[in-house]
């Protein structure tokens, strides 16, 4: 059956006003178009249409499994169901055109585990294994066997899924939910919010910078790293801010044989192979809460700490050379790590979608499933997001996540 396709409203209200267009609004954006089929009139607010410094467009576009957290791996397992189908998803809004293929690199993450570490980290393999997740437990033998260009002199053994983890075309991911979002009626503008009007407990119009005044039923705030700003405006407070990670794409005079995971060191650092060239990056020497606006790089970060631990966890690194650098931000959430999603108890029409803590691309899908259910049905009928929920904040509760990259 042919998805509708809807003409963009025009009214001066709205229905719901997305803050932020890109993965995770846009995701919000599309199921609720995909749901509603019309009966919502959805506007997003986008500062940047060029995404250019937008965590989505910035980030090393990778998803995984492997969390310490049993509904971080669900929700991992339906954004790799939503990866792997995306071209049949998204092929009725591109008509006469190919719809966007992911390519989806399904070469897995590899943690390797400290023997201090081993007996935490066999308790996590356990449980994601319990919930469908294909990791396996390898020893340092078996590691070397596996890969033998790898140095397991200082392992206790690694987790290695064998299978649904991997990484991916960002900006596919996203252009396809907007495209999408689009087709069934979901506007979009280039403008930046300025202010919010609060009244009774509600978010009553959104501001822009054009002058223009919007008013709205509900409110969500998917503004990544700025997320603490569009807070602000209503008066509300979370934890969350830009933090800054550098990100490095080298060559290597010698090759790496065979199928080469993502790696992830004890130090924190992390390679994977892009074509004949890697990607790595860490863990930053300076890392802490930074400008909204600066993304200045740090070249001595890969001279000073992610050269001599990739040299130490695979020898065959010693002959490297940088090919190109550049600088996004995690939004951090600074409580625990974890995104937060749900309405706010005061400002009852206030939806997060925030601090994500570089996770957030690969959450996306499941994350605006979840805020489509929770504005249009009042609670979730998917996954269960409740432990995202914002109380947790004000109460000083954290839901930890351990396995943060």
């Amino acid at each position: 059956m042919p998805i509708p396709i809807y003409a963009p409203p025009k009214a001066r209200h709205y229905d719901v006003v997305i803050v932020g267009g890109a993965a995770v609004g846009s995701s919000v954006a599309y199921w609720l178009g995909l749901e509603a089929q019309g009966r919502l009139s959805v506007l997003v607010v986008e500062r940047d249409s060029t995404y250019e410094f937008s965590s989505t467009a910035l980030s090393t576009s990778a998803i995984r499994q492997q969390y310490s957290n049993p509904i971080n791996v669900k929700i991992s397992q339906f954004g790799i169901e939503v990866i792997r189908g995306f071209k049949e998803r998204m092929a009725p809004y591109f008509p006469g055109e190919a719809a966007p293929d992911l390519g989806f690199k399904e070469h897995g993450y590899l943690y390797c585990t400290s023997p201090e570490g081993v007996d935490a980290a066999r308790e996590r393999v356990e449980m994601q294994q319990s919930h469908g997740a294909h990791t396996v437990w390898l020893e340092p033998d078996a590691l070397l066997k596996q890969f033998p260009w790898l140095n397991v002199e200082d392992l206790g053994g690694g987790s290695w899924g064998s299978q649904a983890e991997g990484w991916f075309d960002s900006m596919g991911l996203l252009m396809g939910f907007r495209r999408g979002a689009r087709a069934m009626g979901v506007e979009y503008i280039d403008n930046r919010v300025t202010a919010l009007d609060v009244a009774g407990g509600k978010v009553t119009s959104v501001t822009l910078e054009t002058g223009e005044v919007v008013s709205c039923g509900t409110l969500v705030n998917a503004a990544g790293p700025r997320a603490q700003q569009v807070a602000a405006m209503a008066g509300l407070s979370i934890p969350v801010a830009p933090f800054k990670r550098y990100s490095f794409v080298f060559s290597s005079a010698t090759p790496i044989p065979g199928r080469m995971p993502n790696v992830i060191d004890l130090s924190g650092t992390f390679v994977r192979p892009e074509g004949p060239l890697f990607l790595t990056g860490n863990t930053p020497g300076d890392d802490g809460p930074a400008d909204y606006d600066d993304f200045g790089p740090r070249h001595e970060e890969f001279e000073d700490a992610i050269w001599p631990a990739l040299y130490h966890r695979i020898p065959c690194f010693d002959a490297l050379k940088v090919q190109s650098a550049w600088t996004g931000h995690y939004e951090m959430n600074t409580l625990d790590h974890n995104g937060i999603v749900g309405f706010h108890p005061e400002v009852t029409n206030f939806m997060f979608a925030n601090g994500f803590s570089g996770h957030g691309l690969q959450q996306s899908p499941a994350t605006g499933r979840g805020v489509m259910e929770l504005i249009v049905h009042g609670g979730f009928r998917t996954l269960d997001l409740t432990p995202f929920a914002y109380e947790r904040v004000p109460a000083n509760r954290p839901f930890l996540e351990e396995a943060v990259i």
